[in-house]
């Protein structure tokens, strides 16, 4: 049986493997689910990206799943209640800063229709097709994410600096950032 290859990132943290085999780079048009990422990479700030994985159950659980409506609602309570969860980064500007991004994240969907019809915006609709092949060429940022970051930001988003942006559109297929030698580079092309 012939070894799989993949991107090195993810190492032998089985999470990270199976996050990286089946979600990241794949074409993502569910609002919730960009929701979701947009958390979570907010939360990735000054962190390893295997801290949050490690975490995400417990961010699943402790944020209703992701509900941007709920999330929008919660009160000093439920800020002093995701203090003292051992599942998630307590961080109080983090979590301060997820309640208001799931404040905006509603008033995008408001006015655009979607949340998904307005972030895709920054790559005109389509996957940018990468050809990297070594993650030394992996940029931490680039124009795109630049200008999401910036309007992101205008909108009144916390934690969405242009670092952030682009590890979002990798995750989120708005850039497909496999390395071409990746068992995964051809299959999320071909899902686009």
């Amino acid at each position: 049986m012939t070894p799989i290859h993949r991107c090195p990132w993810p190492g032998d943290n089985q999470l990270m493997i199976v996050y990286h085999d089946t979600e990241w780079g794949v074409p993502l048009h569910d609002d919730r689910k960009l929701f979701e990422f947009i958390v979570l990479d907010g939360a990735q700030a000054g962190l390893a990206w295997q801290t949050i994985i490690n975490k995400r159950e417990g961010y699943r659980k402790a944020f209703n799943d992701f509900d941007a409506e709920k999330i929008a609602q919660y009160t000093e309570n439920e800020v002093e209640r995701l203090m003292n969860d051992s599942g998630i980064v307590r961080h109080r500007l983090k979590i301060n800063g997820t309640i208001s991004n799931a404040q905006k994240f509603l008033e995008i969907q408001e006015k655009h229709g979607s949340f998904d019809g307005y972030i895709w915006k920054f790559t005109d609709g389509e996957t940018i097709q990468n050809r990297f092949r070594t993650l030394s060429e992996v940029p931490a940022t680039t124009k795109e994410s630049d200008a999401m970051s910036k309007e992101l930001k205008k909108f009144g988003f916390k934690f969405v600096g242009s670092t952030i942006c682009y590890a979002f559109m990798q995750a989120a297929g708005m850039v497909n950032d496999h390395l071409v030698d990746c068992f995964r580079y051809d299959e999320v092309t071909r899902a686009e």
